[in-house]
């Protein structure tokens, strides 16, 4: 059996990613979409697309009313909710169903059973399934959960029943701090939630995050699919996970997956869920359980082989599972990195991706909700793609992640990726000794302060520049440029003022220069943004864009940002003490963009000649007096020196009364 059509009840990289496996199987797409996210990708790629209203999230993408409207409006045969939004939802699924289409996701029922931990804990419990030990009575007064927290010993977290991703929870280290623990719990849970009820447990201290994929047919079948490792989190939300988990061997393995089953054929579950626990050296502890596809199922689809969207199409299509637990395996190693428009604070930001281009190559899966030139809105989750590595072992799956994150441009807005390389980089992280408070004990949540940008990056920067001058023909296809002398190109780079000059070098390459450092470099190509050199004879590669008064420079994965700085103004005249009888020379380095007169021309006095662009601002160049042009020794698109001569004029008495 299978779907005409399918509406996925999300945005940005998750359904991206279900529609083009949609196309695939020929299935037809239904994208729906808010004011914010009008051209956007994922409705960019949709087969037909629905407005749902403003950008708030209450407004449009949660707005189950609206919804179903679009389901019944589009005749939708069945729809996927993703990730977050209403993909946890029971009112939702019920609604979807209502409608008459196909919920590709658990039962309702299931979903409310999971969807409350304190619920989830209890059917862990029926199931076998190790819980962490704590309290979850019904009285919640300030009073039983002070005496309940002694009985636990502290520390301990106060968590919100309903939700998650770390809102509604408060470690507790000392009893006089717990009463505004439970109040700021439950204020944060209701407000997130709806539902501000909570419960304690015992805090398990450095503990690694281990999740285990099931899916479930309509049959009883269920299958898990292997584990996950996600301890490596920032604020409580994941940042990077991998399959398998490097803290397994296969003794734990088996009991920790066979949990998970159990815990899932206790819940009656089917389609695709997570079971997560919490790992303490060899013990192991439910956690919660989440009725959805995870954003990090990538990882797990490597090393299984399996498409864990076309099992969810499978089984809600009422198929039985494919597949055997036997014939389930594990091959090689997968790490995903979350890639979040976010600042170094890790809050949230959004702005145009002037630049993005995922890296390449075998083992290298990008899964993006976006394109360069899109808009990332700030009304939703800030992650805009995720980086997938796979290889046949651990060790390399990290150096290939390095790899890749070196070779990532994002330009525009603010990345996460500078953190994601000191992650990758540390040797702890390759040797896969972390645990959930990794960020925190080896400081790598803030970036180290005040950290210059490199020269490397000054002088490509200066190149870029150069470029971005020029006309729209390929500068480099007649030969070496016509060069004549230095140029000098100043960029504010935090509180200081830097000073690059280029000149042409004898191969017909450049020399490029600052105070500290020069170097010589040859451009080789531009592609489709991208610019390919030899920098002292070796391989770069990197992007510049304009940003305003700013130009962006991506190199090795990182974003540098540099401020230019305004070339000195010319006088009125247009030309400097330095030029010679009849000579009108540049009072700034920059590229001759318009003639406005040829050799020969009769011109009167403040009679504009040419344009110079520089930095990219244009100064015309007028006549002193009035004369003859005898000569323009540059030509549209020339790159000129400061102080070169770009007219020579021959000085007319005659034309000079005639004017008066």
């Amino acid at each position: 059996m299978s779907f005409k059509n399918l509406l996925v009840a999300n945005r940005g990289e998750i359904a991206v990613r279900i529609f083009r496996l949609c196309r695939e199987m020929g299935i037809g797409t239904i994208a729906v979409y808010s004011e914010a996210d009008e051209n956007a990708m994922h409705r960019r790629l949709a087969d037909a697309a629905y407005p749902l209203g403003p950008a708030p999230a209450p407004e449009s993408y949660l707005n189950i009313g609206r919804l179903v409207g679009v389901i019944e409006e589009s005749g939708a045969e069945a729809v996927h909710p993703g990730y977050g939004f209403l993909s946890e939802s029971a009112e939702f699924a019920r609604a979807v169903v209502g409608s008459g289409a196909t919920w590709v996701g658990p039962p309702p029922e299931a979903m409310e059973t999971m969807g409350l931990k304190v619920r989830a804990k209890d059917l862990a419990r029926r199931a076998g399934v190790p819980t962490v030990p704590g309290y979850d009575g019904e009285n919640e007064s300030e009073g039983r959960l002070a005496e309940e927290a002694e009985k636990i010993g502290y520390p301990v977290l106060v968590k919100a029943s309903a939700g998650g991703g770390g809102r509604g929870m408060r470690m507790v280290s000392r009893p006089r701090d717990l009463p505004e623990a439970v109040r700021g719990a439950k204020r944060e849970a209701l407000s997130a939630f709806g539902d501000g009820s909570v419960f304690l447990e015992k805090f398990v201290e450095r503990p690694r995050h281990v999740e285990v994929q099931v899916i479930g047919d309509d049959d009883g079948n269920v299958l898990h699919l292997y584990e996950r490792e996600c301890s490596i989190q920032r604020r409580h939300q994941k940042v990077v996970e991998e399959a398998p988990s490097p803290a397994l061997g296969d003794g734990l393995r088996d009991a920790m997956c066979a949990s998970a089953v159990r815990l899932a054929e206790e819940a009656g579950y089917r389609n695709a869920g997570t079971v997560e626990f919490l790992l303490d050296g060899e013990d192991f502890y439910f956690l919660e359980m989440n009725a959805r596809l995870q954003v990090e199922h990538p990882v797990t689809e490597c090393v299984t082989g399996l498409d864990l969207v076309r099992l969810q199409l499978s089984v809600a299509a009422g198929e039985p599972l494919p597949l055997s637990q036997e014939d389930v395996t594990l091959r090689g190693w997968a790490i995903e990195a979350r890639i979040y428009a976010e600042g170094e604070d890790g809050l949230p930001a959004g702005g145009r991706l002037l630049a993005f281009a995922p890296p390449e190559g075998p083992g290298i899966r990008n899964d993006a909700g976006v394109e360069g030139g899109d808009e990332v809105p700030v009304f939703y989750d800030p992650m805009i793609s995720k980086l997938v590595v796979s290889a046949p072992n651990r060790g390399m799956s990290v150096r290939r992640l390095r790899r890749a994150l070196d070779d990532y441009t994002v330009l525009g807005a603010p990345t996460n990726l500078p953190l994601l390389k000191r992650i990758a980089g540390h040797a702890a992280f390759a040797e896969g000794e972390f645990a959930t408070d990794f960020l925190e004990r080896y400081l790598l949540a803030e970036a180290p302060a005040g950290l210059p940008v490199p020269e490397e990056a000054l002088l490509l920067a200066a190149v870029g520049e150069v470029l971005l001058s020029r006309p729209a023909h390929d500068p480099f296809a007649a030969g070496p440029w016509r060069l004549l002398g230095a140029i000098g190109l100043r960029f504010r780079a935090g509180d200081e003022e830097r000073l690059v000059e280029l000149e042409r070098g004898r191969s017909g390459g450049l020399r490029v220069r600052t105070e500290d450092r020069e170097a010589a470099v040859g451009v080789l190509a531009v592609r489709d943004g991208e610019i390919h050199a030899v920098l002292d004879g070796n391989p770069v590669r990197f992007r510049v864009v304009e940003d305003g008064d700013r130009l962006l420079i991506s190199l090795d994965g990182a974003t540098h940002r540099l401020l230019r700085v305004p070339p000195p103004a010319a006088d009125e005249t247009g030309s400097t003490s330095e030029a010679g009888a009849g000579e009108l020379v540049a009072p700034m380095p920059g590229t001759v963009v318009k003639m406005l007169v040829r050799e020969g021309d009769e011109v009167r006095a403040g009679q504009p000649l040419l344009m110079l662009e520089a930095m990219k601002m244009e100064q015309p160049v007028a006549a002193r007096r009035a004369g003859v042009v005898r000569s323009l020794p540059f030509g549209e698109g020339d790159l000129v020196p400061a102080n070169a001569v770009l007219v020579e004029m021959e000085e007319s008495t005659a034309i000079e009364e005639a004017e008066r």
